[in-house]
């Protein structure tokens, strides 16, 4: 079984991702510090909040630095929400650089009639290119999504999965080498969450 190490900035759902790894049987270590990386097999990053005091207090920690060291190792490594967005470059919700471990920005969702923001409940995923995250077979898993701000990856082929909003199609999920990141919440998404985490889980598991 893997070790999974939950990095515990203090803007997270933590708790609620915790018990979702914790349901499926994985060894949860809460990561607080760059050392305390050591001895993981695979990291989550969770968010929920504002992208700029979410980059000032991982800087502030030094797990900035930690995780840019751990994915450029070849670390493995899954964000959440807000964790999705802090793997790019910038955004455009705030200043700060973000984590650049992909390339790429996060842009605010169109405003469209009819359409509130922020994008709010269950939406099928549409599948782009294969990853762990998505069902082998192709078929649309539904996921719950509460976002006001989406990532535009600079390579087409980092989005994994998108989701309509709108008339516009936008990133959902993405993956590049060992660095996968959705926009929704798969520990708020019943049993199909569920699946997306064990498949990942699975995969961790078979990387050794």
């Amino acid at each position: 079984m893997s070790t999974i190490g939950l990095i515990d900035y203090g803007m997270g759902n933590l708790h609620s991702v915790q018990r979702a790894f914790e349901r499926l049987g994985s060894r949860i270590q809460a990561v607080t510090t760059t050392e305390q990386m050591q001895g993981c097999d695979a990291l989550v990053l969770p968010g929920v909040g504002a992208f700029d005091p979410a980059m000032q207090r991982l800087e502030q920690s030094g797990l900035a630095e930690g995780l840019q060291h751990w994915c450029r190792a070849g670390g493995a490594l899954l964000g959440i929400c807000l964790g999705l967005q802090l793997l790019f470059e910038g955004s455009d919700e705030g200043e700060r650089r973000g984590l650049g471990l992909l390339q790429g920005h996060v842009a605010a969702l169109p405003k469209q009639p009819g359409h509130p923001v922020p994008h709010m409940g269950w939406e099928p995923l549409q599948p782009r290119t294969p990853s762990p995250l998505l069902p082998p077979d192709g078929q649309p898993a539904w996921m719950y999504f509460v976002h006001s701000y989406a990532a535009v990856p600079s390579e087409p082929s980092c989005t994994t999965a998108a989701v309509t909003f709108g008339e516009h199609s936008i990133t959902a999920a993405v993956w590049q080498e060992r660095i996968g990141a959705c926009q929704f919440h798969p520990e708020k998404s019943s049993l199909s969450g569920e699946a997306m985490l064990r498949r990942w889980l699975a995969w961790v598991d078979q990387q050794g």
